[in-house]
């Protein structure tokens, strides 16, 4: 154990659409161009948000998921991702007491404040209202002892008589009001099916939607005020986290790496999928590669014609295929050099838009064809956690293990023959997900996104067959 004294704040909110977003984005911005170093963090499971929070900061944003992860996990991973920097801004998810379904305040904004001892900021919509902000703010203030919300945030003010009648009422909550931000149209980041368009789908305009939200908030909120607060949270008695001492050791396999699964490190080279296409990554699954050994080599199935040299394995993760359909089936190349990689017998992991990838066909648009499945773009949106049990072996994970995953797809996918299901869920309801195909499992291809960070032995187990 340690003690990890990094002065830290949670951005929160009474509900989703009061602007947290942007205004956590231009608060780290604006810190970072004071020229303090700022650890960028968010609540639950998005991949989007955290990729606004890498432009403000320099830094790879990281998720803190107690669903995912555990409530053991989120002050370690926290320490592992501040380390070295002054000061971390985490922002919350949906309301600030909004949790699991069913599970209390499980992996809501409140409880990973509470398991990080931070103050709490609340980002309040004032647009349609003015003393009535005062008596929201007390409920949300009174309603848990344990969580200590420490100061407001008044978005989208409309005048300045508006800000004079949202001030006069918070002098009597107790609450001090940190900064007021006027309602700016423009700095809105655009949504489609899935919530933010990603960073890197729109990186000029995403450069100038951060400047904008931090001149915002530069010119609204008392920064100094901020961080002082941030400075009053108390040290934290934890071991950070640390993908080496997570990985279990290696299990024996039959033959040694050869050239053709190893790089000139003499590391089995894993090429991750990238680009526009795929963006949804957590940062501690590559930290967990290279940890268990692997060489991780980035690839674009948007342009790239071929895999790394020496690919020993494969892991494409989440984004936005159906967006890409036609860019993705036109690069015949790569899609058969991902086929043969497959059809060889080696291993490849896929979430959600990874699966999509290599179903054979997605809206009529080729695909790679490893699963003889096909996929199509729907009205209904899939949406939520789960708990799921892995039906077989595979590449990833043996047969029997548990893990908490996370379903974000407005995709359906129709099975066809050779394949085995991927997961059993057992929460909230019973059914088979996902696919696992080839020799001894080598595919493993699901909807559910998994945090490695609770499975580290899926990163040993997988780096072990690409060496094998």
């Amino acid at each position: 154990m340690s003690s990890v004294d990094v002065p830290r704040l949670v951005l929160a909110a009474p509900a989703s659409g009061s602007g947290k977003t942007t205004v956590a984005t231009g608060l780290m911005a604006a810190f970072t161009e004071a020229g303090l170093s700022v650890s960028p963090h968010k609540v639950g499971p998005d991949y989007i948000d955290p990729g606004y929070h890498a432009l403000a900061t320099g830094r790879r944003g990281r998720n803190l998921d107690a669903y995912l992860c555990g409530p053991d996990r989120i002050a370690p991973l926290f320490a592992h991702g501040a380390a070295g920097t002054e000061l971390a801004v985490v922002e919350g998810v949906m309301g600030l007491f909004d949790g699991v379904a069913g599970a209390g305040e499980t992996a809501s904004t409140a409880h990973v404040a509470k398991l990080l001892r931070a103050p709490v900021v609340l980002v309040v919509d004032a647009s349609s209202q003015s003393r009535s902000v005062a008596a929201l703010v007390h409920g949300f203030a009174s309603w848990d002892p344990e969580v200590r919300v420490a100061g407001v945030l008044l978005n989208k003010v409309a005048s300045d008589r508006h800000e004079e009648l949202l001030r006069e009422a918070m002098e009597a909550s107790g609450v001090p009001v940190l900064g007021v931000l006027r309602r700016v149209p423009a700095l809105g980041t655009p949504s489609r099916h899935l919530g933010l368009v990603p960073v890197a789908e729109r990186q000029a305009e995403a450069v100038a939607a951060v400047a904008g939200a931090a001149a915002q908030v530069r010119q609204g909120c008392d920064l100094d005020a901020l961080l002082a607060l941030a400075r009053t949270a108390p040290p934290l008695t934890v071991t950070p986290w640390e993908a080496a001492a997570e990985i279990p050791e290696r299990v024996p396999v039959p033959s040694e790496p050869g050239p053709e699964a190893a790089g000139r490190s003499g590391r089995p080279v894993v090429a991750v999928a990238g680009g526009a296409a795929f963006t949804f990554s957590y940062a501690e699954h590559e930290e967990l590669l290279r940890a268990a050994g692997a060489e991780v080599v980035p690839f674009d199935p948007l342009h790239d014609e071929s895999l790394p040299a020496d690919t020993g394995g494969i892991v494409i993760g989440g984004g936005f295929p159906e967006v890409y359909g036609p860019d993705l089936s036109a690069n015949v190349p790569l899609r058969t050099a991902v086929t043969r990689f497959a059809s060889g017998g080696g291993p490849v992991a896929a979430e959600c838009a990874g699966l999509l990838y290599l179903s054979r066909e997605l809206d009529g648009l080729e695909m790679c064809g490893v699963l003889d499945a096909t996929a199509w773009m729907t009205d209904r949106l899939t949406l939520g956690y789960r708990e799921a049990v892995a039906v077989g072996d595979s590449s990833l994970v043996a047969a029997g293990t548990r893990v908490r995953g996370h379903e974000f797809h407005r995709t359906a996918v129709s099975p066809g023959a050779g394949t085995e299901p991927a997961w059993g869920l057992v929460r909230p309801e019973r059914r088979t997900e996902g696919f696992v195909s080839g020799d001894a499992g080598s595919v493993h291809a699901s909807y559910l996104h998994v945090h490695w960070a609770s499975v580290p032995e899926a990163a040993r187990r997988f780096v072990d067959r690409c060496a094998g």
